[in-house]
């Protein structure tokens, strides 16, 4: 027979009564196998719920990489806050003021007796001396009340503004908003006003005939 050990039950007997009055009773060492059982599920617990909220935390961050486009960029052609195509303004015309038809900027508009309501006859080298009013998109408008009515009309020179069937230009030689130098040039290049109709002709004076484009 197996002699006991020093501190210990009894080699081949697991759990036996202990006499030496302990106050945990026989099955003290039965308590710790349960505690280290116990500490060890616990513990585990503790590892799965770091894992799952690592994993939701990882989850989240990478959904967050391409945010939705924003309203604001898809609105960005919104006809509230458009630039009005024509004004009308001031300018001195054959030594007289006089109210004409001008850009947003206040250059006076000028219009050619060679031209028809769907051709332009400056177009080219001369487009460069008479910048043809283009817009690329949408209809002109006029930030005052005009009797005529603004269209547009495809041309040699894209989609050009016309007022009332006459393709509008503005004239290189003018370096500020109230001239009009291109007024008379070559004959055929005339301010135009609000008055401006569909049939109009010019008849300029001898004195208002400029040669040149």
């Amino acid at each position: 027979m197996n002699a006991p050990a020093p501190n210990g039950p009894p080699s081949g007997s697991i759990l036996q009564p202990d006499r030496r009055g302990d106050p945990r009773g026989p099955w003290r060492h039965l308590g710790v196998f349960v505690h280290h059982r116990e500490l060890a599920r616990l513990v585990g617990a503790g590892a799965a719920v770091v894992l799952v909220a690592a994993c939701g935390s990882t989850s989240a961050s990478s959904g967050g990489g391409n945010p939705p486009a924003t309203a604001a960029a898809a609105g960005s052609n919104s006809p509230s806050g458009a630039t009005s195509t024509v004004k009308v303004g001031m300018a001195a015309v054959s030594g007289s003021s006089e109210q004409v038809l001008t850009e947003p900027d206040g250059y006076t508009l000028y219009y050619n007796t060679d031209d028809t309501s769907t051709t332009a006859s400056c177009t080219g080298g001369c487009a460069g001396t008479w910048p043809p009013l283009v817009l690329a998109s949408g209809q002109p408008t006029s930030a005052s009340s005009l009797s005529g009515s603004l269209t547009t009309a495809t041309t040699g020179n894209g989609r050009q503004v016309e007022y009332e069937g006459h393709p509008l230009y503005r004239y290189a030689g003018d370096s500020g908003a109230d001239q009009a130098n291109g007024e008379g040039k070559g004959g055929v290049w005339f301010v135009a006003t609000p008055s401006l109709g569909s049939g109009s002709t010019a008849t300029p004076s001898a004195a208002a005939v400029v040669p040149g484009y």
